[in-house]
């Protein structure tokens, strides 16, 4: 039940009407429900919530996404972009879902040696 748990225990939170600047390294999930302009590194998964806004280059274990994101993605295992998602960048992934009603600008490359 350990990857259960690992759902449900969120790390960080980036709260909606809160701002972030600068580099982000963490252990486990961060959640953005506001705006975050960096770069943010993890070994485990990152959330965008619908209404959080990041300007960052993401590298996670897995991403999940509802809102907006000018940057790319680099994540070891899955992306997913949610209905709501409008994402201009590139993505580098070996899995990856996008949902009908996703608004996508830029490239996508399906790499499963991606580190």
């Amino acid at each position: 039940m350990a990857h259960t748990e690992e759902q449900l225990a969120v790390n960080s939170i980036i709260g909606e009407g809160a701002e972030f600047s600068g580099e982000f390294k963490l252990s486990g999930l961060l959640r953005i429900d506001g705006i975050f302009r960096g770069t943010i590194k993890t070994d485990g998964k990152v959330l965008i919530g619908k209404t959080g806004i990041v300007d960052t280059d993401i590298k996670a274990r897995i991403v999940v996404a509802g809102g907006e994101i000018n940057g790319n993605i680099f994540a070891s295992e899955r992306v997913t972009l949610l209905a709501s998602c409008r994402m201009k960048g590139d993505i580098i992934t070996p899995k990856v879902v996008m949902e009908e009603g996703v608004q996508f600008e830029g490239n996508c490359k399906i790499n499963p040696t991606t580190h």
